[in-house]
């Protein structure tokens, strides 16, 4: 039996038997761990040194009403106590799945009519493609199978929505994506909307989405997935006008919408959902890591009533719906889900997220504004972003030497000082996206940190 009790031994499990995901597997191998975490309450991690930690990411974009919740714990032990497990299949249902249903119509946008469960955001997301390929064989269009995604968007690790990340990393290696998967621009205005006004780069953007539907055909494409405000990609916010011109072109090409929501949603804009800020009016809606704040592994596919019509109706030609999770409608997910509405509802953590996220965004902008490495600090509410480029000339940005690793240095200069922020893939950019009830004191140590960091890798580059 392995004895647990010094760090060391920990940090020696870790290394010689964990595959982690999104790692270095090499460095790993060779060197382990940087640091074990055994704590954590409010937006601050320990360690087992007992050094302490603000986690500026909130984990992985998700712990939105912090670390150490005891309401969270208590009704999900209560949950397992009472009822540790009641499937969905065949109609078979417990109550705490019931009721938060009922609770997520009501939260959603209008028009959505039934919410399917999974356990994340990826098998989330795969599933609604799977829904809007049903839709379309009911509805006889067996050709209208392809799916748009954006590039550097990021929709999940399954097969399918692997291939719908637009990011090369998630792809090498993997024989991804499927051929049914096409891309469009992203809203990266540093890089693709230098120097245009917001209608000038609405219409870049649409322009490029309208010539790939008509490149591919109309009738070949099912759906188009989008993040409201993107996260892992680069946290990208669509340019003034971006949303009604996309959401009419899909409407008259008859091309669902997908949003998700997997980040955005719960209230890390400052509103319940990203869809809400940014008037998007979804067919099908995926949500996931703020529906528990990660307390447990829950997502949800919600879905409208003009598509839940349909595929009702096809019932008649192809018998019960041929598709589900051993742990679809888990009631401790959804006691655990309840639990964390009741929080953000009675603490006014929306509200609170806007409140931060403006202090946030102002001390990001306010330290970083003469950085000789910083092209552009972007966000929204409480989410944020600053990217390092080489410079910034006439033509547009530079980009660092992928090899100099420039934001990864940063991201380790400021975890010695205390910071966890996250490097994000294919761009020297972080990101911030910190628990909701981080405190001001709290945003000005991240954001103090993180300067300092910079400006020691800037020191070493010589600027």
């Amino acid at each position: 039996m392995l004895i647990r009790n010094a760090i060391d031994d920990v940090r020696e499990l870790d290394r010689r038997y964990v595959f982690h995901p999104f790692t270095a597997l090499a460095d790993h191998q060779r060197d382990g761990a940087a640091f074990v975490v055994t704590s954590a309450h409010g937006a601050r991690l320990t360690d087992t040194d007992g050094r302490d930690y603000v986690d500026a990411m909130a984990g992985l974009w998700c712990v939105n009403v912090g670390y150490g919740r005891a309401r969270i714990g208590e009704a999900m032990a209560q949950q397992a106590t009472q009822l540790s497990y009641c499937h969905g299949f065949s109609g078979m249902t417990s109550d705490t799945p019931a009721i938060l249903s009922q609770r997520l119509i009501e939260l959603a946008p209008p028009g959505m009519a039934r919410v399917f469960y999974g356990n994340s955001g990826s098998d989330a997301n795969d599933t609604q493609v799977k829904l809007a390929w049903y839709y379309n064989n009911i509805l006889g269009r067996p050709h209208k199978k392809k799916i748009i995604a954006r590039h550097r968007g990021y929709h999940g690790v399954t097969v399918m929505t692997a291939g719908m990340t637009g990011l090369s990393g998630l792809h090498a290696g993997f024989d991804l994506p499927l051929p049914m998967i096409r891309h469009a621009m992203a809203p990266r205005r540093l890089w693709e909307g230098h120097g245009l006004s917001d209608a000038e780069f609405t219409a870049r953007l649409v322009a490029d989405l309208e010539a790939l539907i008509a490149a591919e055909g109309a009738d070949t494409i099912a759906a188009m997935i989008m993040e409201p405000l993107m996260g892992a990609g680069g946290v990208l916010a669509p340019p003034a006008g971006y949303y009604a011109a996309v959401q009419e072109i899909l409407r008259r090409h008859d091309i669902l919408l997908i949003a998700d929501e997997v980040i955005c949603g719960f209230g890390r804009l400052g509103q319940m959902f990203g869809s809400t800020v940014f008037g998007i009016q979804p067919d099908l809606m995926t949500v996931a890591k703020g529906l528990t704040s990660a307390y447990f592994p829950l997502s949800a596919c919600i879905v409208s009533e003009r598509v839940w019509d349909v595929i009702v109706a096809g019932g008649a030609h192809y018998g019960a719906f041929g598709h589900g999770y051993t742990y679809s409608s888990h009631p401790v997910g959804a006691a655990a889900a309840l639990a964390n509405l009741d929080i953000i509802a009675e603490e006014g953590l929306v509200a609170r997220a806007a409140d931060m996220g403006a202090h946030l965004q102002a001390q990001l902008r306010a330290a970083f504004a003469d950085h000789p490495l910083v092209g552009e600090v972007r966000g929204q509410a409480l989410i944020a972003a600053v990217e390092f480029v080489d410079h910034v000339g006439d033509a547009g940005p530079v980009a660092f030497d992928p090899a100099l690793k420039v934001a990864p240095r940063i991201v380790k200069a400021a975890l010695k000082r205390g910071v966890i922020s996250r490097a994000l893939p294919s761009a020297d950019t972080l990101a911030f996206s910190p628990p909701f009830v981080i405190s001001r004191d709290e945003i000005d140590t991240a954001v103090a940190a993180v300067r300092d960091a910079a400006d020691e890798v800037a020191a070493e580059l010589g600027r």
